[in-house]
């Protein structure tokens, strides 16, 4: 392992919004692990390699609980929340499973084809909406944000008539300016769920929430609280987390136009292009874990107590899975990409994600064709380090 003179702090902003920080150069050069400093000064490993990272993330000795004494925080606004249990991502099996099985019916691969007219239909209404209005157009509010809101609206049985509450609800709990507005962000959005609960128990309807409502919470598979938090979990990561993906994947295609001209040359290459995507961009850079047991990796030791960050934009630019990382290439075998996490909480909705990505973005340039950036890419403002990345504007003409 390679030891830096001065660890570097984690997390940083990119100072263009498709790669990692400069300042995470020493990073993919100590692989697998280094040691970064937190926020509040606090050391931790930072996983950096790709094998190590696939073993680690499928190890039962490094918890997702946040409520474990030692698991790390990368924002004071993350550490004021830390003593809230988090359904499905902060929690560990068994509790884990018996969540997450509640709900793999509604997120196979089966389940995503099965949506994809439909998803085809609301890409198709925002274009639609877009051309009859015409140029300019900021395209996270028109079309980004929009698509996997009503997508992911239509699955939970979430009216999407509340999406504006909701959406700025779950834009201020990733990356409220204040620890105050976090929590208020939270409470809100408990609220509003907890009140869509009351009212599917007296009135079903055809989404994933009533079918818990109307099943688990009913047989007393899951109490209320728990049902209320992982309703957030999949409302909140549903839409921010792919509206971040085709904001960003838009205007890296639009960076790299002789490989957005191949893709439109040649179609069959769309699913691996969107894997290549989800490697490059690793919009959610920093998962958390904390050592309950000590763990040895490559003669590292991994300390019972320990904290444990993940950078994916970094393991996800290995040199010795990915030849030369930070190229764009369709014909690369990216399959193997930890953007979606990996081993037992890996996404659940990664299926529903490669539909929405599959379909968003080819379709945006199939109807828009002279899509282009409406300002000099260097005005276009993007995501701070610590939230998930993407465009906060995206100014465009055609």
């Amino acid at each position: 392992m390679t030891h830096l003179s001065e660890p570097v702090a984690f997390p940083q902003d990119r100072t263009c919004p498709y790669h990692p920080p400069a300042a995470y150069d020493p990073l993919r050069a100590g692989r697998p692990l280094t040691r970064v400093t937190l926020f509040d000064g606090r050391p931790v490993w930072l996983v950096s390699g790709h094998a190590a990272a696939r073993a680690l993330l499928a190890d039962p000795r490094l918890s997702t609980d946040r409520t474990r004494p030692g698991f790390p925080s990368t924002t004071p606004r993350f550490a004021a929340l830390r003593d809230r249990r988090t359904a499905l991502l902060g929690v560990d099996d068994p509790e884990h499973h018996t969540q997450r099985r509640m709900l793999v019916p509604s997120f196979t691969l089966k389940r995503a084809t099965e949506t994809r007219p439909r998803i085809r239909s609301i890409v198709d209404e925002r274009l639609d909406a877009m051309v009859a209005q015409g140029p300019p157009a900021e395209l996270v509010g028109a079309f980004a944000l929009p698509v996997p809101s009503m997508v992911i609206c239509e699955l939970l049985g979430v009216p999407y008539a509340d999406h504006e509450f909701f959406e700025t609800r779950s834009h201020r709990l990733l990356r409220g300016p204040t620890v105050a507005e976090t929590e208020q962000a939270r409470l809100d959005l408990e609220g509003y769920l907890d009140g869509l609960i009351d009212h599917k128990q007296k009135e079903r309807g055809t989404g994933v929430l009533d079918d818990l409502v109307h099943e688990q919470l009913a047989a007393g598979e899951l109490d209320r609280e728990e049902l209320v938090t992982l309703a957030l979990v999949l409302l909140v990561a549903g839409h921010e987390t792919t509206a971040n993906m085709i904001s960003l994947g838009t205007f890296t295609l639009l960076r790299h136009p002789e490989r957005l001209a191949e893709l439109r040359a040649d179609p069959a290459l769309l699913p691996a292009a969107v894997e290549e995507l989800l490697r490059l961009l690793s919009i959610a850079d920093g998962m958390l874990r904390v050592a309950t047991e000590d763990v040895e990796v490559d003669g590292t030791v991994i300390r019972a107590g320990d904290g444990v960050v993940f950078s994916t934009s970094v393991i996800n630019r290995d040199e010795g899975v990915y030849p030369d990382p930070d190229a764009l290439d369709w014909r690369r075998p990216a399959r193997h990409h930890v953007a979606f996490g990996f081993g037992i909480h890996q996404c659940l909705g990664q299926n529903l994600a490669r539909a929405e990505l599959e379909i968003a973005l080819p379709r945006l340039f199939e109807r828009l064709p002279g899509l282009r950036l409406a300002v000099p890419a260097d005005d276009i403002p993007f995501k701070p380090g610590d939230t998930i990345q993407g465009m906060l504007e995206l100014p465009v003409t055609w």
